[in-house]
């Protein structure tokens, strides 16, 4: 059997079977190098006064782990600066905030080279590698030059721009160019991957070899969307958890006589966090007989605090959610609150159970899984209610969630007040559709279509794997052992026993 190469810009393997702190993404990608004896190799997230390409060789859980410490200069100009202050914000329409610079482009292809360089020499015959998101784009092109013939893949884990912004960026014909020379191109959705597609038959005099093949610059790739999931059954599992039990009896506690609005997101202007809150804060000024009934919590840990987009989102949400509570605060009650901290999947999965409503509203998302990991950890006999963005990827998928467009307050605001006082049985029909499209869809499904893909040059597709199901599809016959219901069909305040 191949062996699988996972190559990311940082590598985060869980440290013990069950680490609550890891990510379902990590956990997936961890258990197919189980299964294929692999190799995951990335960045270490260290600084080194020079570059070296000394490798460090780990083991964690049964994964072999390759890292390689980047420079300063490597640090500033490919993640501080092309990834994070070029790419990123045009790919998520942010084009006012996209900076060109050629040192930035600079040091992305150098950084890129030398991951190829690192890596070559630990690629054996007849590995796949797989490589993840837009820090990596030139990486398949520097292995060709070193000589690699191995099948290689990509996945662009956020969106793709469409045609009329992918051609603001300076020298986009070269890093498309670079996209083809991987065996495989993954994006979230068809949407992404058709916006692909129109740029390489308009810009690249491209043409459409067969469904899903597209060819360009002398050569074919398979092109297809493989939109990514949770792992939903140990999701469901988590919510019985101890910390995710405590965590639930604590926001019940703090939520008495209030219902309990919640937003989960990464500190980033792509979240559209300000909209929301400009979205909450219409709900109130609308509603004042709902003002003392409701309690926002958003939680927002910080992230890439050096580029300074994301030092200035921070004043103005801190700014925005204190005029919000000094307008419509009591003395024994703040309708927003706002917290800047990381907590642990356990925690979020108790946090998002005692949730009436989950608001999830980004301006753009490549799929967005806290919208799937709030619809898994969801009382069947009382679930809460989905609000999200018609520009999250997750909304191809999710369709019987409440669709908003981010930048209306208005409809952030409605969609809300709907939410509060959907009666129960329609609560039931639309999360039991959303949650058997997050079993059906789960990210072993993701991975396993994408390496077979990866694996056949003809383009088969993933043989349909039978995979535990979650033990939450069965409650219609059973009662959640401890988690106890508390949403209610009106907006009015349940009683507390």
């Amino acid at each position: 059997m191949s062996r699988l190469i996972v190559v990311s810009n940082r590598v985060n393997p869980p440290t013990a079977r069950g680490d609550e702190t890891v990510g379902g993404l990590a956990m997936a990608l961890s258990a197919a190098l189980r299964q294929y004896s692999g190799l995951w190799f990335g960045w270490s997230g260290r600084t080194a006064p020079e570059f070296t390409g000394q490798l460090s060789l780990e083991q964690h859980d049964g994964v072999t782990v390759a890292t390689v410490d980047l420079e300063e200069a490597d640090l500033q100009e490919y993640y501080n600066g092309y990834a994070n202050k070029t790419l990123w914000p045009l790919f998520h329409y942010r084009q006012d905030l996209t900076a060109y610079d050629r040192t930035f482009d600079a040091g992305y292809q150098r950084v890129n080279r030398r991951f190829a360089e690192t890596l070559a020499p630990l690629i054996q015959p007849g590995d796949l590698i797989w490589v993840h998101d837009y820090h990596l784009i030139p990486l398949a092109r520097e292995l060709r030059r070193l000589g690699v013939t191995n099948r290689i893949g990509f996945f662009l884990h956020i969106p793709w721009p469409a045609h009329q912004l992918i051609v603001t960026l300076p020298r986009h014909r070269e890093l498309v160019a670079a996209l083809f020379d991987y065996d495989l191109v993954g994006f979230q959705t068809e949407g992404f991957r058709h916006a692909f597609e129109e740029y390489v038959l308009s810009e690249a005099d491209g043409s459409v070899d067969r469904p899903g093949f597209l060819r360009a610059y002398g050569r074919t790739m398979r092109v297809e969307a493989f939109p990514i999931g949770i792992d939903a059954a140990d999701f469901t599992r988590m919510v019985e958890s101890p910390r995710a039990q405590h965590t639930y009896d604590v926001m019940v506690a703090h939520t008495v006589f209030r219902r309990l609005i919640v937003g989960v997101d990464r500190l980033d202007y792509s979240k559209g966090l300000e909209e929301r809150f400009l979205g909450v804060e219409r709900f109130l000024a609308n509603n004042p007989d709902l003002r003392r009934e409701v309690l926002m919590l958003q939680v927002a840990p910080l992230s890439r605090d050096a580029v300074e987009a994301y030092q200035e989102i921070r004043g103005r949400l801190d700014a925005l959610s204190g005029r919000i509570n000094g307008e419509y605060a009591d003395i024994d009650h703040n309708p927003v609150r706002y917290v800047n901290k990381n907590y642990r999947r356990d925690e979020l999965a108790g946090l998002y159970r005692a949730a009436s409503v989950g608001l999830v509203t980004p301006m753009r998302d490549g799929m967005n899984l806290v919208a799937k990991e709030f619809v898994a950890a969801q009382d069947p006999d009382d679930p809460g209610v989905l609000i999200l963005s018609r520009f999250a990827g997750a909304a191809d998928q999710l369709r019987d969630a409440l669709l908003v467009n981010p930048n209306s307050p208005d409809e952030i605001a409605e969609a809300i007040k709907r939410a509060l006082s959907m009666d129960l049985f329609e609560r039931k029909a639309r999360w039991r559709a959303m949650f058997e499209n997050v079993v059906r869809e789960d990210v072993t499904a993701w991975r396993d279509a994408f390496v077979a893909a990866l694996r056949d040059p003809a383009g088969a597709v993933a043989p349909d794997v039978e995979r535990p199901q979650p033990a939450i599809l069965e409650v219609e016959t059973e009662t959640p052992t401890r988690l106890t219901t508390r949403k209610t069909a009106t907006p009015r305040p349940p009683a507390r026993h």
